[in-house]
């Protein structure tokens, strides 16, 4: 009778092993079955939703099914960025963060609702773009040296603009400043437009602006680009050196943009999702229309991205503590 028992019992624990075993699988299987959606943390627009739109596109094209983009702007990325963290861990909704929701966010925000570490799970990197170190044309300065020689010459009497308190193009600011030991007025602009109208009236003598904002009046000769903040220089201003080639050892600061699902989402979802965007941004049409915009498309494993998000959390918390900085 007791062997009876223990048979049985044995049969009962063996099926439930059996149930649970292709569980791993299963969601990969069936994975995607229903609309996924893409939370954009911004307005309609811009460059992350342009390319979250490209990518669902792509995605929905692939798969077979819907895929939504919903805008969730505020508090620099934070808000949709929150919505996300704490969505249903089972890969249909998605996050397209940015640096700033999801690197600088951790130190600027000291109640900051979710963790960018812990509350997400990496799928891909996507593009990156550098900064463009630029000057009023009024501005006694035609190389990054002249230009930080001239900034030592003259502690805390120029001014640099950016397109808002807390944003990269800020803290890109005050990383140079503590890269060069120099000393800088902070002008914070609600966007870059307002900004770029007081760099070219010489209200602001410099920004570490986006390429393609700056690109203009680059080629019309109203801002003079002295540098870039990219380790490698940028293909729409090849002629322009690196702050590394400038004597700035190692400075690297860049914008980017990735896809991150909840934190919990099954291991096999996030590899299936990372592995197809990474096949789209291969694709020639996405490689071509985002390098003419001044990104460089980029695509990575998910333990390459959350090794990526680690480091630049770790290189924004320290330049925000240092600077001071607090958001709006």
């Amino acid at each position: 009778m007791i062997d009876l028992l223990v048979s049985r019992r044995a049969t009962l624990v063996l099926a439930a092993i059996a149930m649970l075993l292709p569980a791993s699988g299963h969601a990969q299987a069936t994975y995607p079955n229903k609309a996924i959606h893409i939370v954009v943390p911004f307005a309609p627009g811009g460059s992350t939703d342009v390319l979250a739109r490209r990518l669902g596109d792509k995605l929905a094209t692939a798969w077979g099914q819907p895929v939504v983009i919903e805008n969730r702007p505020g508090a620099g990325g934070a808000l949709g960025a929150d919505f996300v963290a704490k969505s249903a861990p089972d890969g249909y909704t998605l996050l397209a963060g940015v640096t700033g929701s999801n690197a600088i966010a951790q130190a600027l925000y000291p109640k900051l609702p979710y963790n960018v570490i812990k509350d997400f799970a990496p799928v891909s990197i996507m593009v990156t773009a550098p900064l463009v170190l630029a000057v009023n044309s009024d501005v006694k300065a035609n190389s990054a040296a002249e230009f930080l020689a001239l900034v030592k010459s003259k502690p805390g009497a120029l001014s640099f603009g950016s397109a808002g308190n807390g944003t990269s193009m800020h803290l890109t600011g005050e990383m140079y400043k503590q890269a060069a030991d120099v000393s800088m007025v902070h002008v914070p602009y609600r966007g870059s437009a307002a900004m770029l109208t007081d760099l070219m009236s010489g209200q602001i003598q410099v920004t570490f602006g986006d390429v393609l904002v700056l690109m203009p009046q680059i080629q019309a000769g109203k801002v003079r680009a002295l540098a870039v903040t990219s380790k490698t220089r940028h293909p729409l201003l090849p002629e322009v050196p690196t702050l590394d080639e400038s004597g700035l050892k190692g400075f690297e600061a860049l914008s980017w943009q990735g896809l991150f699902a909840p934190a919990g989402t099954p291991p096999e979802v996030v590899q299936k999702l990372s592995a197809e965007v990474n096949k789209i941004l291969q694709s020639a049409d996405i490689k071509n229309y985002f390098a003419a915009q001044g990104f460089s498309v980029e695509g990575s494993t998910p333990e390459a991205f959350k090794a990526f998000v680690i480091k630049e959390v770790e290189k924004w918390t320290p330049i925000v503590k240092t600077a001071g900085v607090e958001a709006n």
